[in-house]
């Protein structure tokens, strides 16, 4: 007799790069008996439906949860209040409600005073992804090997915080829980900053008078090319991202801004010692990052054609 699934319907709200890649990962692991999704756009439905990432696709979050043991929401995290509102009165006592974005701090202020009593809030964050997006960006194999970070509250339903636990390890992710607080903290220093910096500087390389745009383009170095693919990300969720973790963001770009200022004082003054300890500190960092397995030494760093896991 086959298993029964983890979850006997599975509505995931918004079906771009990280929600189509888990609904091909549930299907892939038969994780989930039915998965609907809710999209606004007529196109990305449509898109999904051909795709086989869903059995049905709704307008409405509203209808999409109805029935629901288990709701992710996966839209730019600026939208959770009104989704949470919208579909609180519907959800059924015992549905587990998860969510897939990079600040969880937020997630209680915004979706947990929305949801019943009865039903169960496990934040999680897949620390994955590629600078697509839309259904189509979506892959089966995005989690493998990657962190997924859940930050229940302190008096969580144990239960339904390993379902999401199972869920996540199913799809070939490795689990860690975190207190929300913390995670906004090290998400900053290791994914948001270093993407404010991608953005930044592709703009700044973008309104030089000295330089022009084709010159940019045409001598574009490794360096500088992996800056404009992190800074090729969805704009709507990254400005979301920094709105909502903008006090761990201030502080680690504050940190950042004054050791920059130190690494500028060190070549203004020809100190070399200092730049190569630096060098020489960052270089091992990169070497533990690859032992760690969250990377490779192959041409490129190994991505794919869709994309490296950020």
């Amino acid at each position: 007799m086959a298993e029964a699934p983890l979850f006997k319907r599975a509505a995931l709200i918004g079906i771009g790069l990280i929600g189509a890649s888990m609904a091909l990962a549930m299907r892939r692991s038969g994780l989930a008996g039915e998965i609907v999704c809710a999209a606004r756009s007529e196109k990305t439905r449509e898109t999904a439906l051909r795709l086989g990432l869903a059995d049905a696709a709704f307008a409405s979050p509203r209808d999409a949860v109805k029935g629901a043991d288990l709701v992710v929401l996966a839209t730019p995290i600026g939208a959770f209040a009104q989704i949470a509102e919208e579909i609180g009165p519907v959800l059924e006592a015992g549905t587990v409600v998860t969510d897939v974005g990079s600040v969880k701090g937020m997630v209680f202020r915004d979706v947990a005073p929305h949801l019943p009593l009865n039903v169960h809030l496990v934040p999680g964050h897949p620390v994955a992804g590629t600078e697509h997006s839309g259904p189509e960006a979506g892959f089966a194999e995005l989690f493998e090997n990657r962190w997924c970070i859940l930050t229940p509250a302190e008096d969580a339903d144990q239960a339904a915080v390993d379902r999401i636990s199972a869920l996540w390890t199913a799809m070939g992710a490795k689990v860690e829980l975190m207190s929300a607080q913390h995670h906004d903290l090290v998400l900053a220093i290791t994914s948001h900053v270093p993407h404010l910096i991608a953005y930044n500087i592709v703009g700044t390389a973008s309104d030089l008078e000295t330089v022009t745009q084709s010159e940019v383009i045409k001598y574009s170095a490794g360096g500088f090319r992996d800056f404009t693919r992190i800074a090729a990300s969805d704009p709507t969720m990254w400005r979301d991202v920094f709105l909502n973790n903008r006090d761990a963001v201030i502080e680690m770009l504050g940190r950042f801004v004054e050791d920059l200022i130190a690494l500028q004082r060190a070549i203004r003054w020809g100190e070399g010692d200092t730049l190569f300890d630096l060098f020489t500190k960052t270089r091992a960092i990169r070497r533990s990052i690859i032992d760690a397995g969250q990377e490779t030494q192959a041409t490129d760093f190994g991505r794919r054609a869709k994309g490296s896991a950020e």
